[in-house]
This record gives C-alpha cells, sequence and structure tokens, in this order.
C-alpha cells in the first residue's frame, strides 16, 4: 500500500497499467482450484461464480477454463477494457466488492482475487452472503512474494524502505465468524530479470509514484538483481494464501 493515499484511489490506479498487469502480474497454481472445490463442497464446472476486482481477469480466466459460469466485477475502466480484450466471451461488470450487482441467493461462489484488501469488509462480507445461496462460498485468495527466500526478503527491504511497511506483503487475514479453511501454497515461475522489474511495476506504489522516482528505484533494483542472477534469469518464488467459507442457511455465521 502507499502510505498517504486513499485505498480507493490507489486500487483505481490499476487502470492506468492495465495493459502490463495482464501481462506480467502471475495467475494462480492449480492447486488452489483443487482446494477450492475441496473446501467448498462443490464442482467448479457449471458453478455460478462472481470473481470480484476482477482487474484483467487472471483468475477469472482460470475459472472459466475450469469450467465455471463466470461473471468479471470490476470498478476501474482500464481494467475492465483490459478484461474484455483478454476475455472476449466473458461477461464483466462495472462494481465493486461493497455492493455486488447480483440478486440474492443466485451464486455458487464469489471469489476475491488479489482485491479482498481493497475492499470495506463491514460491507463487503454482507453483500457477497446476500448474493450467496446457502452452501455456497466465499473465496478470497492472494498472491504474495515468498518472504522465505533470501534475495526476496532482501528487495521486500527495499521496497517498504521507499515506500514504508505493509506494502510488500499483503494482509491475508480473512474476516473473522464465518468459519474459514485456510490453505498456503508455495510455487514459482522461471522470468527474465526485466520481466520481474516489468511486474514490480504493475504495482500500485509504482503507479502512483512520479515517472522519474518509479524508474530510479528500478534501475537501482536491476542492478542488484544482475549481480545475484548474472544469467538474467531467476526464479519468482511466491506464497498463494487461500481461505473459503461456506455459506450456512442461517446467514453464513457457524
Amino acid at each position: 500500500m502507499t502510505p498517504g493515499i486513499p485505498a480507493r484511489e490507489r486500487a483505481l490506479a490499476f487502470s492506468r497499467a492495465a495493459a502490463a498487469y495482464a501481462a506480467h502480474r502471475p495467475s494462480y497454481p492449480p492447486e488452489l482450484f483443487g482446494t477450492v472445490e475441496e473446501a467448498a463442497g462443490l464442482r467448479l464446472r457449471g458453478a455460478r461464480v462472481a470473481d470480484v476486482g476482477a482487474g484483467t481477469g487472471i483468475l477469472t480466466r482460470q475459472l472459466y477454463e475450469r469450467g465455471a459460469r463466470v461473471v468479471g466485477v470490476e470498478p476501474g475502466a482500464g481494467m475492465a477494457g483490459q478484461f474484455r480484450r483478454e476475455l472476449p466471451g466473458v461477461p464483466v461488470l462495472r462494481g465493486d466488492g461493497n455492493a455486488l450487482p447480483f440478486a440474492d441467493a443466485s451464486l455458487d461462489l464469489v471469489t476475491y482475487g488479489q482485491s479482498w484488501h481493497w475492499t470495506d469488509p463491514a460491507r463487503a462480507v454482507p453483500s457477497a452472503l446476500r448474493v450467496l445461496r446457502p452452501g455456497g462460498a466465499l473465496v478470497l485468495c492472494w498472491n504474495d512474494p515468498d518472504p522465505d527466500v533470501p534475495w526476496v526478503a532482501e528487495q521486500g527491504a527495499r521496497i517498504e524502505e521507499r515506500f514504508g511497511p505493509g506494502y510488500f506483503i499483503s494482509d491475508c487475514t480473512p474476516p473473522p465468524g464465518l468459519g474459514w479453511t485456510t490453505r498456503v501454497l508455495r510455487w514459482s515461475r522461471r522470468v527474465t530479470v526485466d520481466f520481474h522489474l516489468a511486474k514490480l511495476a504493475t504495482h500500485s506504489a509504482f503507479i502512483l509514484l512520479d515517472e522519474a522516482g518509479g524508474a530510479e528505484f528500478l534501475a537501482a533494483e536491476r542492478a542488484h538483481l544482475a549481480g545475484r542472477f548474472p544469467g538474467g534469469e531467476l526464479d519468482e518464488p511466491y506464497v498463494t494464501t487461500v481461505a473459503v467459507a461456506v455459506r450456512l442457511p442461517a446467514g453464513g455465521v457457524p
């Protein structure tokens, strides 16, 4: 997060970098979807799903490819436009997670991929429970750099020194009272140093930083990484956290 800038402004800033976001942000590991099916007690194939804060459709695409009847929900015009270019056969609605534009008890799953921390949980939880059928599930997931890997921890320290505490790793704590099933998955992808830096540039703090300041930071990062990865490639390690809560007939509270 970028200190001093309202959350809504930070969230909508992603529209300025929608194409780069689609090109460089990671998808989710296949194990996540098995975890969701097991914890929710349903199959994704044929499930009615709203992917909220869908961005450019990274999680949406993976749900769609598994046979879900998925609709994206995205507040940002630029991100929604990129979503339509990435997934022309999947509907996307303008809206946010605090007031979902769906009928009561009309969905099997409501997912938030890398977007729950942009909501107001006091509004988002009741909104999600309202649109879920009894037995449907709320799914929250986050992709974060793996801080147990030394070079990642070093980079994280530099990022937090520049942008402040709380920017590097998401707050993956689900809201209380819903009987969550939580899993942590570790995985990595092989990318070039330049690709990794381009991914960093899609985070809100870099988007909101002036161009010169962002370029200066990324140039310094390139120098750090060139010394550690002289071949120009690296394994970009991630920790994916997924939390699933089933809506019970009595309103979702166990």
